[in-house]
């Protein structure tokens, strides 16, 4: 076990590496307005030239790429040239990081709280009307687009719920809708992969032995079926993880929350890009960290499972 975990955290830094690596050839490729700021109209070409050349931008892209990262190991993630000109990006996004965390905890615990739970009733009594209507949320969360639902869900809930329409940091009922917008993908998803998993295992030979011994269906509901659809289940959590992630990106913009997702839509609209840099490797190690801890949620839940051998690693 041990030995999978150091090999998997050194996948995950590979993993992370790769991605901030062709972020920062992509952004290499964008237009040189974002390096300047709201001066850049007014610069000549020779002065443009020499900015860049200060800045480093003229070197060779691997140079680039190599004083890139050992800034990074110094903990600079560099300073931000439109947003807020001159400002350290990491100034700019440590006070936003608390409301994602909290924002997307929250919706990330009430997804998987909600759809497992529905999940499981859904299977535990398939064909009934329950399971008709946990079917049909499915389906229309699935089948319309999510800004459709969010922005229903915002207008509807402020009237009938008399809820705030707005983000408000120091009204927590401000944080209701929020919370819920992000977390009704979640709770479809974990609902119909929940009733999926525990209908297979419920057809298996093994629950039709322990019903011939007489043993009751509740004891074989959740002592069997649905300790076993839990594994499957438990490493799909980093997908919850990244569509909470997703989610937030549009939410923060449309009820105001000054989260990282607002941050980084705004930032890519002005182009500043150490701040666009700065914001995917935080999201992506974010991703990377969801996808190692399912990995080791899975191996603990399942002892059959031996992560240590070569047949085990993904």
């Amino acid at each position: 076990m041990l030995r999978y975990i150091v090999q998997r955290f050194f996948q995950s830094l590979l993993t992370l590496f790769v991605v901030v690596t062709v972020v920062f050839i992509l952004m290499r490729f964008m237009p040189i307005e974002g390096f300047f700021g709201p001066n850049y109209d007014k610069l000549d070409p020779e002065q443009q030239q020499a900015i860049l050349r200060s800045m480093g931008l003229l070197d060779p892209l691997h140079i680039q790429l190599k004083n890139f990262y050992l800034q990074l190991l110094r903990g600079d993630l560099g300073t931000s040239t439109i947003f807020r000109p001159n400002v350290p990006v990491w100034e700019i996004i440590a006070p936003k990081i608390p409301y994602s965390l909290f924002l997307g905890w929250a919706s990330l615990t009430l997804s998987i709280t909600i759809g497992f739970t529905l999940g499981v009733f859904m299977a535990r009594y398939k064909s009934t009307f329950l399971d008709r209507l946990g079917t049909l949320y499915i389906v229309i969360i699935n089948a319309v687009p999510s800004a459709v639902y969010y922005l229903f869900l915002q207008l509807y809930g402020k009237d009938l719920l008399n809820l705030p329409m707005l983000f408000d940091p120091d009204n927590p009922k401000s944080w209701i809708l929020p919370i819920i917008s992000m977390a009704l993908g979640g709770i479809a998803g974990n609902a119909m992969w929940m009733r999926r998993y525990m209908v297979d295992e419920l057809n298996k030979d093994y629950i039709r032995l322990a019903r011939a011994k007489g043993m009751r269906n509740s004891a074989i509901m959740f002592k069997h079926v649905m300790r076993n659809a839990m594994i499957p289940m438990v490493h799909g959590i980093p997908t919850s993880i990244l569509l909470v992630m997703v989610g937030s990106l549009y939410i923060e913009s449309l009820y105001s929350i000054p989260g990282m997702g607002g941050l980084l839509i705004q930032a890519i609209q002005r182009q500043d890009t150490p701040l666009v840099q700065a914001l995917v490797l935080i999201f992506s190690a974010f991703s990377i960290f969801g996808l190692f801890m399912g990995d080791l949620l899975m191996a603990a839940l399942d002892p059959r499972i031996k992560l240590g051998a070569k047949e085990g690693s993904r």
